[in-house]
């Protein structure tokens, strides 16, 4: 698996995708919650480095006077979590072949496929730009009443039911990119860590297995931003445990999805 890919690895088509039913998200979510239980203190330690990142961007935008990036950033956070999830992805591969977990494991999965990786790397950083800045047009567009102060932001703009126009159109715009963004990231972050696969390749399959178990995958979208809504709604202190839970998740949801390199047919 460590061994350099040559083009003919690099230039191939999509993988086979297996198709699974409505149970396999809930599966995932056991393996995943298996996985942190089994090594907590890994698993806890990138969960509470995930806290503190998000306090220190919330409290250096309050301080700076851009609380009103504050939501759009928050929801943009589900768009590069998949990237951000690689060190857990590789836990769950070690845990899985009975190999020993170690925090520089994830810069080895990293070098593994460094190249693509950052490929990977760059696409959802541009997706979460084009995020941003589609929520600041929508606003000044949509939004046609005073810029409300921090203590009422929340409350006036997201709650108040006074602008319906810019709801609806945040809504919409942010949907449109979010269920892009999903589905060429749903596995293509795993995928690249595990096989010498190129990014192209990567989001291919990773947008036919969503689209051939549309079903299960927006099941699993769904709770993705459940359980890490949740996270961010209790001041971030509940990423501790989801985010984890759901980078081991996702890491067994890749595995049932994409058959191993030369197997076929669907998971057991």
């Amino acid at each position: 698996m460590d061994q350099p890919a040559t083009e003919t690895d690099r230039h191939q088509s999509p993988p086979k995708v297996n198709e699974i039913t409505l149970d396999h998200p809930w599966q995932w979510l056991a393996k995943g919650w298996h996985d942190l239980i089994t090594a907590p203190r890994f698993s806890l330690t990138y969960g509470s480095a995930f806290v503190v990142l998000s306090y220190l961007l919330t409290f250096g935008l309050i301080y700076g006077e851009l609380f009103f990036i504050i939501p759009p950033l928050a929801a943009g956070f589900f768009l590069v979590a998949p990237l951000l999830g690689i060190g857990l992805y590789q836990i769950s591969a070690c845990l899985e072949r009975g190999n020993p977990v170690s925090f520089s494991n994830a810069i080895k999965a990293w070098k593994r496929n460094e190249a693509h990786l950052s490929a990977m790397a760059i696409v959802l950083v541009l997706v979460m730009l084009v995020w941003m800045l589609s929520a600041l047009v929508v606003f000044a567009l949509f939004y046609d009443r005073p810029v409300p102060t921090w203590e009422n932001f929340i409350p006036e703009v997201f709650l108040s039911g006074k602008s319906p126009v810019f709801l609806f159109s945040g809504i919409f715009v942010g949907a449109l990119i979010a269920g892009f963004t999903f589905s060429i990231s749903a596995i293509s972050v795993p995928m690249l860590m595990d096989r010498q696969v190129d990014v192209m390749t990567a989001m291919q399959t990773s947008v036919l297995a969503v689209r051939k178990n549309w079903q299960a995958m927006v099941l699993w979208a769904c709770l993705i931003v459940m359980f890490v809504g949740a996270g961010i709604l209790t001041f971030y202190i509940g990423l501790i445990v989801w985010m984890p839970l759901i980078g081991h998740a996702t890491w067994h949801a890749y595995r049932d999805l994409v058959p191993e390199e030369g197997g076929e047919g669907p998971p057991a």
